[in-house]
């Protein structure tokens, strides 16, 4: 059967996804087996070639260069037996938005940030998406080189953007950005207003340009196909907000954002679950992607779970990205209901596969 299809493709999987998004009662999860690491600068080699330098410019991304080792990365699914659909998108290193808007972005060993500035109210008052400039036109250039490559082979999506807090926290400075909703809200709401309509805006433009696949949108980062259009939201540095002011400030942004997209989804750390509640009340999020990171520092799955199903019991679906060892697992899918689950699950081999299938019931 996995051969059949183009990197495991199979339009029939997309039964699995529907029943995802409606929480439809299942006697096992949505599962994902994927040799992808967390640190795409260094999957391709057409990145990894960028660390000779300070600074990537437009100029350097050129997409022609990935095409290779993106389609050995898709070929995965034809090896691996599992219930997702593969895909591809604009490089996941690059902090695209970032750019758009005029940071210079950083390369670091194993991956590319947007300089952290402290750029002036003066300087931002105006600041605006420009389709015209140089990364924006390199960003949608991508779109449409995968697009063409792709030819209905596999389904493109848009890339990885961060949302508004984090570009914020880049062009104003981590702490100066938090400082700016306390000392000058008002200022600092507009901010993010206007960043927030960036984001709209080139999500937007590239779903523009990208053909639907089996009828549905598509997340390549985390293999999410979607009956319906689709945006991924982040706010990594909301972590450093009160719930309060997230409410206040940030909140209204984030609801515009989920507004049209009827499967909005977010990403989201464990260094955020203190907000969980906040994110829950938009009403139109339906989905939450957290990641498990707990070889980071973060919670183990005893401690992740009381949010898992928090998450669980306001009626959203639940997607979770990591690494488990066989016992971690086994506690997961025991202390969580299946309806609406999806196990994006990062593995070294074969061998770690066959030792999680039973436990998944794949």
């Amino acid at each position: 059967m996995l051969k059949r299809w183009p990197f495991g493709n199979d339009p029939a999987k997309v039964a699995g996804y529907r029943s995802f998004w409606l929480r439809e009662p299942a006697s096992r999860p949505l599962v994902g087996f994927s040799y992808r690491g967390w640190f795409p600068l260094q999957e391709f080699a057409a990145s990894t070639a960028w660390q000779a330098c300070r600074y990537l410019t437009p100029e350097m991304v050129v997409p022609e260069r990935f095409l290779d080792d993106q389609e050995r990365m898709l070929r995965e699914g034809e090896q691996v037996e599992d219930d997702i659909l593969r895909g591809a998108c604009p490089s996941q290193a690059v902090p695209w938005l970032e750019g758009m808007l005029g940071a210079r972005l950083r390369i670091l060993p194993g991956s590319i940030l947007g300089e952290e500035g402290s750029r002036g109210w003066d300087d931002l008052s105006e600041i605006d998406l420009d389709l015209s400039g140089r990364w924006a036109r390199a960003y949608l250039a991508f779109v449409q080189v995968l697009v063409t490559h792709s030819a209905g082979r596999y389904p493109v999506s848009h890339g990885t953007l961060h949302g508004p807090s984090d570009l914020a926290a880049t062009l104003r400075g981590h702490s100066q950005s938090v400082l700016d909703l306390v000392y000058d809200p008002d200022t600092a709401q507009r901010l993010l207003e206007r960043l927030g309509e960036s984001f709209l805006r080139i999500t937007r433009t590239a779903w523009e340009r990208i053909p639907l696949w089996e009828g549905g949108y598509f997340d390549a980062q985390y293999s999410l196909w979607a009956p319906g259009p689709i945006i991924r939201m982040q706010e990594d540095a909301s972590a450093l907000y009160s719930p309060d002011l997230y409410r206040r400030c940030l909140q209204p942004v984030d609801r515009a954002l989920a507004e049209g997209f009827p499967c909005a989804f977010m990403h989201l750390h464990a260094t955020s679950m203190f907000l969980l509640d906040a994110f829950l009340e938009i009403e139109r999020l339906r989905c939450l992607e957290v990641n498990y990171e707990e070889s980071s520092g973060g919670p183990p799955v005893s401690g992740m779970l009381p949010y898992w199903r928090r998450i669980q019991r306001a009626d959203r679906s639940l997607l979770i990205r990591g690494s488990f060892a066989p016992d971690e697992l086994r506690e997961l899918v025991d202390g969580l209901d299946a309806r609406g689950l999806y196990l994006h699950i990062m593995v070294q081999g074969p061998a770690e596969i066959d030792a999680l299938r039973p436990i998944v019931g794949t």
